[in-house]
């Protein structure tokens, strides 16, 4: 397998994580929430699930980028952070969105933090998929999902005061 990333010089910021198995040049770009430990060598639960994934859907490689590219373990530590999204990390998403044969998003329960998720939608528009929407309205996180499940278009957003949003009376 080969294997890269992207970070900024600073090594704060990482903006795109690499993982391609076969020749090609179609990927899966997961948007997931931030970075965590993985990087050109290794590995860390999401990225063995998301390979799992894009594998099973017979793409070549993966490509994870995120909404805040600051490098946190924990939510606490990257909502605490000055930058959370980084310098350039929507000239990455836009990149590589353009360029990906599937945009599939998963940053889970956290992506409104600073109205993230909605720049990053209206960046992005139609080509956004997920795996599952969660009851906050935000794509699920693919660590936990079921491995059967495949890529849907992204529903519209339906704000939280609406009297017509799913699960209110």
């Amino acid at each position: 397998m080969q294997r890269s990333a992207h970070f900024s010089r600073c090594r704060q910021y990482r903006y795109a994580l690499w993982r391609r198995w076969a020749e090609g040049d179609d990927y899966v770009l997961l948007v997931a929430l931030n970075p965590s430990t993985a990087d050109h060598r290794r590995d860390d639960p999401t990225i063995r699930r998301c390979i799992g994934f894009a594998r099973d859907w017979g793409y070549s490689a993966l490509c994870v980028a995120n909404l805040f590219a600051y490098r946190a373990t924990y939510p606490s530590d990257l909502f605490a952070a000055a930058d959370p999204v980084g310098p350039r990390n929507d000239q990455w998403l836009s990149k590589l969105a353009r360029d990906a044969s599937l945009v599939v998003a998963g940053w889970g329960n956290h992506g409104r933090h600073g109205n993230r998720a909605a720049q990053v939608r209206d960046r992005l528009g139609d080509a956004l998929h997920c795996l599952r929407m969660n009851g906050s309205g935000e794509p699920a996180h693919p660590l936990y999902l079921p491995k059967a499940l495949r890529p849907i278009p992204m529903p519209p957003v339906i704000p939280a005061n609406r009297p017509d949003r799913p699960g209110r009376r």
